[in-house]
């Protein structure tokens, strides 16, 4: 029995040495395959097959935009070209408390590991996050940079998509991937700034910098300890830690962030207590949104233009540089205080205009629409005008795409909502239907003014409409609208170079009929200059009659006109679609003894690090002597002293100033362009489509809706003695011409010789007009077509 006992112990002992191998060798198989499986899934990471990574390139060169800023000549930040509001600062102007509050909370031992802490990343898988999170500094800037996650339905999600438990993993491997990167690439120092440059704050706060500044309208380095404490706890959530949405919990978190400090030695218990018992004390500051003001027209204008030159630069010297992202110091000829005169000049003028057209609208069924002859009635006109203006809607679109039919979604349209309308009092939230916001933004008045320095060609003030936010669309250069009688000085011009008429050449203002063309006139006969001043449509029809029309489009395009022109006469009384942009430097060119220069809103752009981009060069050419150029301004002096544009006189402008207004038919567009010697200056009024205008010429025409315009930006241009701008400039005459364009002596264009056949006159043998109004009657088809033609633009927001 003991002998089969011992047998039977005997074979015990071995089978559990079996049991205790077999166990040691699957925990090691087990304890290596992990390790292995851990290794390859890092290796598999980084080389992408769980997702894209970043190039080392990318991480060298992180997506920290910094703004281009936009540099008036006066000096004067005007704009900027930015994604994002933000404010990048250094390492070295970050606060001390800031600092110790941002490695207390986030990041205790930040100094002392190389991107990952194991240590934290052991607790928070541990304890589940309940005692911290496991992510460093660098593993968050890693997330900032590369892996932005937002919330979506109560999950994570990544571009856009939901994200699942596997994928969460996975990022946070890249995470620690792209952190160990960037440790080895960045100082300790340089990762802190990014991570603070990076962050969003909400309120357009982007970066700490910029939140310092909405928040508690400090610079950065003067934040004490509490705002310092209050920003850093933001971090955890921007919303929720919000001293401004949520200020309590705000406070709460705050004192957690003192606390810590407190803990790890950065502050002391006195320093603690004493802010641990105050209020967060708010200066907010909001930053306005990106593009809102009046310079956002130029601003848009100069984006294609800098974008160009970018591009010209990038093909010739490979280097490519982001409007948005580089730094990039745009120095333009615009001055700031002239701007602000525009600014001024049409707020005030277009607020009278507006009023009074509500006012003759009211009551109106159709309204602020009226219908030309031949149109057709005007209840067809207005549900046309309306529903093109809907179907260019992004709500529109919307409906659309989800199979509603044009009746119904005409329906839906008609619906009150909450919506948001412009006012010259602000913006205001309003219940209306989408149907009725269209047509109450299509009584608004629109206007664009431009102002350049002739002799050149520095564009010095750029307003192209009345609300960036409302109605994106640049009546400066972007828009076309007919010139009206501001096309006349192109005939005339064209009619003393071409056929050697002075001043003081006689011609007839009878009724002038040619073809199916028909102009009223008065009968008179009557000099040149009389005949401008007064904007006589039947003695420009017999200019453009005696020139011909090809002469006269290539005298507007030698003036710089690039739009199309159409080849018939009737371009003499304006029916030509122009841009400000165009007609200004033409009229410039008058001031300038006859030499174009082409409007130049770009100086020199520079990248941050001073290097020079592009530098201005102007754009000259000579299209008329100095002799025909100065005719060409006496002509239009008159208009000012004692025609159409004699409205300035009474404004108090005493000066030199040669100018013309313009007026469409039925008074959809009103012009006044002004020269002085040392400034020209173009507005246009009126409104989206040509359909919405004043019933009466006495408030449409071009001298009371643009000139008073003008009159307000030069009454502030001459106070400003900085500007060196004054009412005793005077224009320059040639030397070799003597006479005084009284018209009485002949004898004194002795520089003329005797290409001149005209008889004299005085400035007495005139019917006197007292409006500026272009009427003219045809049957061509073509003509009729350019005058219904109608810009096509939304600004139904």
């Amino acid at each position: 029995m003991n002998l089969n006992k011992n047998i039977k112990n005997k074979h015990k002992f071995p089978r559990k040495k079996s049991i205790v191998k077999r166990f040691l060798l699957w925990f090691w198989a087990l304890f290596f395959t992990g390790i292995l499986a851990i290794f390859l899934i890092f290796i598999l990471t980084i080389y992408g097959v769980f997702g894209e990574m970043p190039d080392v390139r990318d991480l060298e060169n992180p997506e920290i935009f910094v703004a281009s800023e936009i540099i008036s000549s006066d000096g004067v930040v005007l704009q900027k070209f930015e994604k994002e509001k933000r404010i990048p600062v250094e390492f070295k102007e970050l606060p001390q408390p800031l600092i110790y509050a941002l490695m207390a909370k986030e990041d205790e031992r930040f100094p002392y590991h190389s991107g990952v802490d194991s240590k934290a990343l052991l607790r928070a898988v541990v304890f589940l996050g309940k005692r911290g999170g496991g992510s460093t500094i660098t593993q968050q800037l890693a997330k900032l940079l590369f892996t932005q996650r937002e919330k979506e339905n109560g999950n994570f999600s990544y571009n856009g998509v939901a994200k699942s438990k596997f994928q969460r993993v996975i990022q946070k491997l890249q995470e620690m991937v792209i952190a160990v990167q960037l440790e080895r690439l960045y100082t300790k120092d340089e990762i802190i700034a990014l991570y603070l440059n990076k962050f969003d704050f909400l309120y357009n706060a982007n970066g700490v910098a910029t939140a310092s500044k909405v928040y508690f309208n400090k610079n950065i380095k003067d934040l004490d300890l509490s705002q310092s404490a209050t920003l850093i706890a933001m971090l955890e959530n921007p919303v929720v830690n919000n001293p401004k949405i949520n200020p309590e919990n705000a406070r709460k978190r705050r004192d957690v962030v003192l606390g810590l400090m407190k803990e790890q030695g950065y502050i002391t218990d006195a320093e603690y207590n004493t802010v641990v018992d105050t209020p967060i004390e708010l200066d907010y500051k909001p930053i306005k949104d990106i593009g809102e003001g009046y310079s956002a027209y130029f601003k848009y204008a100069l984006k294609k233009e800098v974008t160009t030159i970018l591009n010209d630069y990038e093909k010739q010297t490979g280097k490519k540089y982001n409007l948005y992202k580089d730094g990039l110091k745009i120095y333009v000829t615009l001055d700031s205080r002239m701007q602000r005169y525009a600014e001024d000049a049409i707020e005030k003028h277009v607020k009278y205009l507006q009023n009074s057209f509500f006012r003759e609208q009211k009551g109106r069924k159709y309204a602020p629409f009226y219908n030309y002859p031949g149109d057709p009635k005007i209840e067809v006109l207005y549900n046309k005008l309306m529903t093109d203006a809907m179907k260019r809607t992004p709500r529109y679109k919307f409906l659309k795409n989800r199979g509603m039919t044009d009746e119904e979604i005409i329906v839906e349209f008609k619906k009150p909502i909450e919506l948001q309308i412009f006012t010259w009092k602000g913006d205001r939230d309003t219940l209306m239907s989408p149907w009725d916001s269209i047509r109450y933004h299509k009584h608004i008045v629109q206007a664009g003014l431009m102002a350049i320095d002739p002799t050149n060609g520095n564009i010095k003030a750029w307003v192209g409409g009345v609300n960036w936010k409302h109605f994106q669309y640049d009546h400066v250069k972007q828009a076309r609208r007919q010139v009206g009688s501001t096309f006349k000085p192109f005939v005339y011009a064209t009619a003393i170079k071409n056929l050697g008429y002075t001043p003081c050449t006689q011609v007839s203002n009878a009724t002038y009929k040619k073809g199916n063309w028909t102009i009223a006139g008065n009968g008179a006969i009557m000099p040149l200059k009389t005949a401008l001043a007064y904007s006589k449509n039947a003695v420009t029809a017999r200019l453009i009659d005696a020139t011909g029309p090809d002469a006269v489009i290539q005298m507007a395009k030698d003036l710089g006109v690039e739009s199309p022109i159409p080849r018939n006469n009737t371009i003499a009384l304006g029916s030509a679609d122009l841009s400000i942009y165009e007609m200004v430097g033409a009229y410039g060119t008058f001031a300038n003894f006859g030499n174009y220069t082409k409007p130049e809103m770009i100086w020199r752009i520079e990248d941050k690090n001073g290097k020079v981009i592009k530098e201005y060069e102007p754009q000259v050419r000579e299209v008329m002597n100095e002799i025909y150029a100065y005719t060409m301004i006496e002509l239009m002096k008159g208009v000012v002293d004692i025609g159409t544009g004699k409205r300035l006189r009474g404004m108090g402008i005493k000066a030199d100033v040669a100018g013309k207004t313009g007026t469409t038919n039925k008074n959809a567009d009103g012009w006044f362009i002004g020269i002085t010697p040392k400034l020209a200056s173009g507005v246009w009024v009126g409104w989206e489509d040509r359909y919405a205008h004043f019933a009466s010429t006495g408030m449409g025409q071009g001298a009371s809706t643009a000139l008073p315009i003008w009159g307000y930006f030069m009454q502030k241009v001459y106070a400003d003695p900085k500007l060196k701008i004054s009412q005793s400039d005077k224009f320059s005459k040639p030397e070799s011409m003597k006479n005084d364009f009284s018209c009485d002596d002949l004898a004194a264009y002795g520089s003329y010789g005797s290409d001149y056949t005209s008889s004299g006159g005085t400035t007495t043998d005139i019917i006197e007009e007292s409006v500026d109004i272009d009427e003219v009657t045809h049957t061509d088809d073509n003509i009729n077509k350019s005058l219904k033609e109608k810009d096509d633009i939304d600004f139904d927001k």
